[in-house]
């Protein structure tokens, strides 16, 4: 039986991309070069400032200069967390529908706390949630189970009875290793990638195929 449901952030719950290529092309511009469209920079936002470093000057951890491009890319993304950034359709109500059930629901994304924590309660759904846990609240990140595991014992399940709902091949691996089921969330950003060759449990057009997913559970 589903007795909780935990889902990623940035392209499962969210759609942040528009704010995460707003702080890009700011970053860009200071330095002379044209904004990249959001084709460019959409498939790589659940990557963060790593994905979005990578497309925008091709470069990543380990590079000279990235430490510091990356801090003011977060910078300018710490300001602007909320500009463009809704909950994809069918979330809010899914929540309801969650809510109507008595089945608690949580957050769990790479997305460090101090952004994670003042979106989420710009987006009006941080008091709703049974958890929230960001890329700084354990110690390691996804594809780790940490995350997950400190999750199902912050909600207070065991890990077998948590579906979890991300748009990467790491979410899946994150959801087996901690004993879940893994739903693949295909309105997200993929990492443009095709999901079908990830193992996952499910994979789902939109938020209302998750609420049939439960309803259809032992």
């Amino acid at each position: 039986m589903i007795k909780a449901v935990l889902f990623d952030l940035d392209g499962t719950f969210a759609d942040t991309a528009p704010d995460l290529a707003y702080a890009l092309n700011r970053v860009r511009g200071t330095r002379g070069l044209a904004p990249l469209p959001p084709e460019a920079t959409r498939p790589v936002a659940s990557n963060g400032a790593r994905g979005l470093l990578g497309a925008g000057f091709g470069i990543g951890p380990g590079d000279p200069g990235y430490d510091a491009l990356r801090e003011e890319f977060l910078a300018v993304y710490a300001e602007n967390l909320c500009r463009e950034t809704r909950l994809f359709p069918g979330i809010r109500e899914l929540l309801d529908a969650l809510h109507a059930r008595v089945l608690p629901w949580g957050i769990v994304t790479n997305k460090q706390e101090r952004f994670m924590l003042p979106l989420l309660r710009q987006l009006g759904v941080l008091d709703r949630a049974a958890c929230a846990v960001g890329g700084d609240t354990t110690v390691r990140n996804k594809p780790d189970p940490e995350p997950l595991l400190f999750a199902s014992r912050r909600i207070g399940i065991v890990p077998a009875d948590g579906v979890y709902i991300g748009d990467d091949r790491r979410d899946v691996e994150a959801a087996h290793a901690a004993g879940m089921k893994a739903v693949v969330a295909r309105w997200g950003y993929l990492n443009g990638q095709e999901p079908d060759q990830w193992n996952a449990d499910w994979l789902i057009k939109n938020p209302q195929e998750l609420l049939r997913i439960i309803e259809q559970s032992p």
